[in-house]
């Protein structure tokens, strides 16, 4: 972000909740809608006529629809955070999401407040899963078959634990709670899975340990503690 205003693109087609959502969002002096899309052609179109510095995306848009639309944003500009704001909830729509570039998801009956800390949070580089979003990406682990064989598995078992928690929306120190360990060792253990990966930031390595199966099922258990480097 190169001012400290948030720039942000509304992509919404109900035209009631896009007002009352401009209106509600304006009201931070340091947020902006700049541009408004009604349907997901329009939405990826205007991510390159305008200065962006976030998305506000629905998924239930018309045309391409709000997944393919943040997929065709997230390719041409894989560095514009977006958040998605829906009243859908469906089986596998997190890990679609999330394999499409999504940084986070909130239902629209989400607390204002909620919201803006959402908001705040994505476009600071950081993930927003709400709890619908974070029981999905377990099951997302757990009901698709692996495809990497454990001893091809580039991870180590503490940094397969970590991811998982990473996956699920935890941030570092949220980790080094669970896992009783400090804030500073998460963010080395971070920084190693995505020089493994070679990936450039979390979202895209929870999209490959969803697409790669890279985690055992297990580490999305709180109770499990693997003490092994």
């Amino acid at each position: 972000m190169k001012s400290d205003i948030l720039r942000i693109l509304l992509a919404e087609d109900d035209e009631l909740f896009r007002l009352g959502l401009r209106m509600r969002l304006q009201q931070e002096a340091d947020l902006e809608i700049i541009a408004e899309a009604e349907d997901g052609e329009t939405a990826v179109g205007l991510t390159k006529t305008h200065a962006i510095d976030l998305v506000l995306l629905d998924i239930g848009l018309p045309g391409i629809g709000g997944i393919e639309a943040c997929r065709q944003i997230k390719q041409q500009q894989p560095q514009l955070p977006i958040l998605v704001l829906t009243s859908r909830s469906e089986k596998n729509l997190i890990a679609r999401l999330i394999t499409a570039g999504a940084q986070g998801y909130c239902l629209k009956g989400i607390p204002a407040e909620k919201l803006m800390l959402a908001v705040r949070s994505v476009s600071a580089g950081a993930s927003w899963w709400d709890q619908t979003a974070t029981t999905e990406i377990q099951a997302a682990f757990q009901n698709e078959p692996s495809l990497i064989h454990p001893s091809d598995n580039p991870l180590t078992k503490r940094e397969q634990e970590i991811l998982a928690l990473v996956a699920t929306g935890k941030s570092n120190q949220e980790i080094a709670d669970i896992l009783y360990i400090s804030a500073g060792t998460v963010r080395v253990h971070v920084h190693a899975i995505l020089h493994k990966l070679d990936v450039r930031d979390r979202t895209q390595a929870a999209v490959l340990a969803i697409q790669k199966q890279l985690v055992d099922a297990r580490f999305l258990n709180p109770n499990v503690r693997e003490t092994s480097p």
